[in-house]
């Protein structure tokens, strides 16, 4: 099912819908400030599972990420951050950029893994953060691509992801044209923050 969200003038009943999906356990597809992505609510377990097959992988090898609402949000899932590094993140979010954090312990039982980190997005883009704040809980998130392939246009075209995964997830929202450069992210489970990979985001 293709959606169409306007991101300037968002309706609600929309995001009401695609709630109840998440909450039932579906797999959606929705824009980010870059790349467009799939995700499913982090509290259901069988969902995880669903988007980790979908991904190829088993869920405790998953390098699976989560979009939460704003800062205040992020306290139960990762432990505490030191003043620079949340410093920095205040600066860059909501933006283009991936956060990798020490996970806490409730990380590691949602992912079925001894996962020692976690990373961390807050995206630009009102869609996806008024699906998350109506969700309650972070949002499971992944790219379309992997790491390994091109950014070719079809991950920038909503209709285009529709034709490819229509037959594979609940709901595929239409926000716009995406953009073909991923996030950057920043490692920050040492004592300093380190690049891993240089994205939309300046660092």
């Amino acid at each position: 099912m293709l959606i169409e969200i306007n991101n300037s003038n968002i309706d609600q009943r929309l995001i009401d819908d695609i709630v109840q999906e998440l909450k039932a356990g579906n797999i959606i597809i929705y824009p980010t400030d870059t790349v467009y992505a799939m995700g499913c609510d982090l509290n259901n377990k069988k969902a995880l599972a669903n988007l980790a097959k979908l991904k190829g992988v088993k869920l405790n090898k998953a390098k699976f990420s989560i979009i939460c609402k704003d800062l205040s949000d992020i306290s139960d899932y990762v432990k505490q951050t030191n003043r620079p590094t949340f410093k920095l993140m205040k600066q860059s979010l909501p933006g283009p950029y991936t956060f990798i954090l020490n996970a806490t312990n409730e990380v590691t039982k949602l992912f079925d893994a001894k996962r020692k980190e976690i990373g961390i997005k807050i995206p630009n883009n009102d869609i996806v953060l008024a699906i998350v704040e109506k969700l309650g809980n972070p949002l499971v998130t992944t790219s379309l691509h992997d790491n390994e392939d091109e950014l070719l246009d079809y991950f920038t075209n909503p209709y285009e992801i529709y034709e490819r995964f229509d037959d594979r997830v609940s709901t595929i929202i239409d926000g716009g044209p995406g953009k073909l450069e991923a996030s950057t992210i920043i490692d920050c489970t040492g004592d300093a923050p380190e690049l891993i990979r240089q994205g939309a985001g300046r660092f």
